[in-house]
């Protein structure tokens, strides 16, 4: 693959997946910026030579690259990186979020800084990095944008105590309500016709968690992801293997198969 004159923001890059993935892309020609706040294990705090020194190991085996240290979890700090992308390369054509946060807290103790946290970089994030690089995003022939989440929050049987909000059911409904600008009684796809899959999931007969309900027109589905037969997590997915981005190409059809 040729990603060369291409340019790629990579958050959360000074360490682990993030510096594995700046260092493939600039080996493939990409011009990189290595975001990374430096925070500790536990998110707080902010070292700005991780960024720094992550980019500079990269630029001495000669490839474009560099860091930018700052905070992300605020619009601000999404729009200043965005900008040293395009001060630096003069264009952007990839973003991959892969800065992230995650706590354990148990529901009933959960308190004001310890959903900003994750609510900030895990949700405002993506969305302010995305507003500030679209209108550079498409002026790019082959702009991408990826973005992270964990299988914690997929599958059901890999949740854990203080991650609640990954198991909790959800509805997913389609009705004529104020918010498609109805007025009056419709005469196809009411709000009392969604209404017993949501009584369902309120009762006790209501055994499962983790699922998302479509109910739409009086017709439900229950969907959730389940795993392949076989599999021992984290190691093992019993799937596709590839060992390059060349075989992700190659293999992509067997590996999008449901």
């Amino acid at each position: 693959m040729n990603f060369t004159g291409k340019t790629a923001v990579v958050t959360g890059a000074g360490r682990g997946l993030g510096f594995s993935y700046a260092q493939v892309l600039a080996t493939l020609g990409t011009n990189v910026v290595i975001s990374d706040i430096g925070a500790d294990k536990l998110g707080a705090g902010g070292d700005g030579s991780i960024a720094m020194e992550a980019a500079q190991t990269l630029r001495d085996k000669g490839f474009n690259v560099v860091g930018h240290h700052g905070d992300l979890s605020s619009e601000q700090g999404c729009e200043q990186l965005v900008a040293t992308a395009i001060h630096t390369f003069d264009q952007l054509d990839i973003l991959i979020h892969n800065a992230g946060w995650v706590g354990y807290q148990a529901i009933e103790e959960a308190d004001t800084t310890f959903i900003g946290r994750a609510v900030d970089i895990n949700i405002y994030t993506p969305l302010w990095l995305c507003k500030h690089a679209w209108k550079h995003l498409k002026q790019s022939a082959a702009p991408r944008v990826v973005l992270t989440s964990s299988d914690r929050a997929m599958y059901q049987q890999y949740a854990r105590p203080g991650l609640v909000a990954y198991v909790v059911n959800a509805v997913s409904p389609v009705a004529k309500t104020r918010m498609w600008g109805v007025t009056g009684e419709p005469e196809n796809l009411k709000p009392e016709w969604v209404t017993p899959g949501v009584v369902f999931l309120a009762s006790q007969h209501c055994q499962d968690s983790g699922y998302v309900l479509r109910a739409s027109n009086g017709q439900f589905t229950a969907t959730r992801f389940v795993e392949n037969p076989g599999v021992d997590y984290p190691v093992n997915l019993a799937r596709v293997k590839a060992t390059s981005a060349e075989q992700v190409a190659q293999l992509w059809d067997q590996i999008k198969e449901h």
